[in-house]
């Protein structure tokens, strides 16, 4: 696998689940996330939406989407309901997994499905659910074939049954299918997010020097990222344009559902994410949402409030909106805060400087016997408290990854650690190593015992 630091790079692959109603999309969406490790993030007031879900099988990860999970209007009919998931799901996926009901057989809904599939070129694993053994496979399974399919997995989602062999062949269709770019050792990779309209496509131009994005005044015009590499002072830049976020509740369009996760998913691939935030409108709740979405995946963000000139000269307004800023965005204290104008490009040569100064905290090592010597002053000036009638022991820590500086202590009873002290730790590095623009993650482990 590709490290974020040599020239290539691997996106985060969509696999799209579909299927009717009923036929255990949600069970087997959950059996294949139990597999996924994830850092666990107390980002207060972030609420996740269940609907997709990163998982880990292997070496490989990608981002798992439940069509389940996609609002449907109740005017719809069902069958015309899960056609039009199933477009969608065929349009933004990587990879489709179209799942059946073993006991229930064959439907008129899935005759069409298949049709529908038979026309991509896209890896389609036909999976037959609710088969528990062989004797069930030997029973139930012949009577799909008529969907005109050459392969079918049979899987048990409730038990287990047949499921390691299909998570097997999926990534191996992932390796197929994740596209590698080439760009320069150097090359800083920006991604900008906000909601639609914010003006994402306008500050892209504005940078570039030049109209290379399409910019309209119709919300949702971005439907997939866009990538475009820029040099400047002898510097590269690749800068990513995605679709807007909505809040849940605005996205009805099967399609812009999709697109929103095809743009989380760029946080996979980016060094710096540039959050922007109306002027006119203010910080909103849905804005928070999408900065905890760049926390989860450990990027460093920079808060662009663009429309400025929509406030010139009203120092109240201004005060009001920057203080409303800092007041949504305490869990992201350290993320520096840039005041522009896209349409008059007023501001907009404070970006690329700052970028540079996010990025260079953001990929930094550190000699172990500096940070051991911070977390020995950091423990003398605050020791641990007592953990079931024990002292807890820092013994000595060490630098386990970058993008973002990530810190491993070792310590006699890491889940004895209480979160205020380990907030206590992580302002400790911060301040000591000049981490003050940037995520910095530390985890516990416990020392071996003889």
């Amino acid at each position: 696998m590709s490290s974020p630091d040599n020239k290539t790079e691997q996106p985060c692959s969509i696999v799209a689940l579909i299927g009717r109603p009923n036929v255990g999309k949600s069970t087997l969406f959950n059996r294949i996330t139990k597999s996924r490790k994830a850092i666990v993030d107390p980002t207060p007031g972030v609420t996740r939406d269940r609907q997709y879900e990163r998982v880990t099988w292997g070496a490989r990860q990608f981002m798992l989407v439940d069509t389940g999970g996609i609002d449907s209007s109740p005017d719809d009919t069902m069958v015309g309901h899960i056609l039009e998931q199933t477009m969608a799901a065929i349009q933004e996926a990587d990879v489709i997994i179209t799942l059946f009901d073993g006991r229930e057989g064959v439907t008129p809904a899935d005759l069409e499905i298949a049709d529908l599939l038979r026309k991509t070129d896209k890896p389609t694993y036909y999976v037959v659910n609710k088969i528990d053994g062989p004797e069930l496979e030997a029973t139930l399974l012949p009577q799909f074939y008529e969907l005109g399919v050459d392969k079918l997995w049979p899987v048990a989602a409730e038990h287990g049954y047949g499921f390691s062999s299909l998570m097997d062949a999926l990534v191996t269709s992932l390796r197929q299918t994740a596209l590698i770019a080439q760009y320069p050792t150097d090359t800083i990779r920006i991604a900008f997010f906000g909601r639609p309209n914010v003006g994402k496509s306008s500050l892209i131009n504005r940078m570039l020097g030049e109209e290379r994005m399409v910019v309209s005044e119709i919300a949702g015009t971005t439907r997939d990222s866009v990538d475009t590499l820029l040099t400047r002072k002898n510097r590269n830049y690749l800068l990513i344009d995605t679709a807007g976020i909505r809040r849940k509740g605005k996205v009805t369009n099967k399609l812009e559902k999709f697109s929103i996760i095809r743009a989380l998913a760029s946080l996979e691939r980016c060094d710096v994410a540039l959050l922007l935030i109306d002027a006119d409108e203010g910080i909103t709740e849905q804005d928070t949402k999408v900065i905890g979405y760049s926390q989860d995946q450990g990027r460093a963000c920079i808060l662009i409030v663009n429309k400025w000139d929509l406030v010139k000269g009203d120092k109240k307004r201004q005060k009001h909106i920057l203080s409303e800023v800092e007041r949504a965005t305490t869990f992201i204290g350290f993320a520096p805060v840039l005041t522009v104008s896209a349409l008059k490009g007023s501001g907009v040569n404070k970006i690329f400087p700052e970028v540079e100064n996010v990025y260079k905290q953001f990929g930094q090592s550190f000699a172990t016997n500096r940070i051991n010597r911070l977390l020995q002053e950091a423990v003398e000036a605050h020791p641990p408290a007592i953990h079931r009638g024990k002292r807890i022991k820092m013994y000595y820590t060490t630098q386990i990854g970058k993008k973002p500086p990530t810190f491993a202590i070792v310590t006699n009873f890491p889940k004895g650690v209480h979160f205020s002290y380990h907030r206590y730790l992580l302002n400790r590095y911060r301040e000591g190593l000049g981490l003050n623009k940037i995520p910095v993650r530390i985890v516990f482990r416990e020392r071996k015992r003889r």
